[in-house]
């Protein structure tokens, strides 16, 4: 071939005609108009990427609210141990959602930091955490490269970058053991086995304080369920709890079965999950009931190429019937802590 040919071969291929593309065109935010907040998060609905799954993912939440879904919030214990408790404590103080499901550290972190803060793992500025400084002799003590060696010579627990003193896990068992020996001797006295969601709402009762989750849960009787319950400080102090009362029995059916027939009935289901594991599967699980649920948003980083669970996009669930086929369903891969706060400011908040 000469060079001609290779030109026409070569353009044939790379400039051969095509459709045109129509829909929303691809424009980010203007900053000649300013620092406009909402028009920046208005803007990521034609940003492209994650940006435009996370403005999907507003419209979805605010279609649960206007057609008066269901709504089942799952998140996991670090939505707890971080900034997001505020914002989940404020949507279960005004009725915004109907159920919560998390794991154990996303109930006991939530009491526990009743009973003392936690603070962000930076030692340069928190030097009343008693943490060693950082020396020439010491290793960085810092955030998430914080030394696990160093932190556990101190008793100071670490979640991502966040430090937490094991004297608040001390102050929680001293608050949690006289509520299983109060439903122990109840119990006892009814024949009647104690549930998770038994202690859940015990808790949020005695903690009586207007910064808990579960006290806004107790006290508008918003169901909380937790699947993994002894998975924790939760149940540590069952396990030294049976040490006291080796007939203490904790009784999980009666949970799973009200559990699921909440699904079973309701008009629209609505799913919002931050994180995934155990939380994702049994809120989706329990919509199966029902043939699966009508709107779902899940926010997480995993990934689905390694077939689990915890990464599986929204089509996955509609296979097993979790989501129903004409359901309005999104995934935003990115962090909770900065997506749920936008999430919440864009929907439930404006319908406040």
């Amino acid at each position: 071939m000469n060079d001609k040919d290779y030109e026409k071969i070569a353009k044939e291929n790379l400039l051969r005609e095509s459709s045109e593309v129509s829909g929303v065109a691809v424009k980010g935010y203007d900053f000649n108009s300013g620092v406009d907040y909402a028009g920046i998060v208005e803007s990521f609905a034609s940003s492209g990427a994650q940006a435009s799954e996370f403005s999907k993912a507003v419209g979805i939440v605010n279609d649960m609210i206007r057609n008066d879904a269901f709504i089942f919030l799952g998140y996991t214990s670090n939505m707890i141990s971080s900034g997001n408790r505020e914002i989940i404590r404020w949507l279960s103080e005004h009725k915004k959602v109907n159920v919560l499901v998390t794991t154990a550290g996303g109930i006991e972190e939530d009491i526990i930091k009743c009973l003392g803060d936690f603070y962000i793992g930076d030692t340069k500025d928190n030097r009343d955490v008693s943490v060693p400084s950082k020396t020439e002799d010491n290793p960085i003590l810092e955030g998430f490269r914080a030394s696990g060696t160093e932190l556990r010579k101190n008793g100071i627990n670490r979640i991502g970058n966040i430090f937490v003193s094991n004297n608040r896990y001390i102050e929680f068992e001293e608050f949690v053991q006289p509520i299983l020996e109060e439903l122990y001797l109840e119990q006892r006295k009814t024949g009647k086995a104690t549930r998770a969601s038994d202690i859940i709402y015990r808790m949020g009762e005695k903690i009586n304080d207007k910064e808990s989750v579960y006290y806004w849960a107790w006290k508008n009787g918003i169901q909380v369920y937790c699947p993994a319950l002894l998975d924790g400080a939760l149940g540590d102090n069952i396990y030294f709890f049976k040490f006291k009362h080796s007939d203490f029995v904790l009784d999980i059916s009666e949970d799973i079965v009200e559990f699921n027939n909440t699904t079973i009935g309701i008009e629209k289901s609505g799913v919002i999950v931050l994180g995934a594991g155990v939380v994702k599967h049994s809120i989706l699980n329990a919509n199966m009931l029902r043939n699966g649920a009508d709107y779902a948003v899940y926010i997480n980083t995993a990934v689905e190429y390694d077939a689990s669970d915890s990464g599986a996009l929204p089509e996955e669930a509609v296979s097993w019937g979790k989501i129903l086929p004409d359901a309005k369903s999104v995934k935003v891969f990115g962090d909770a802590t900065i997506l749920f706060p936008l999430l919440v400011a864009e929907s439930f908040a404006k319908k406040n």
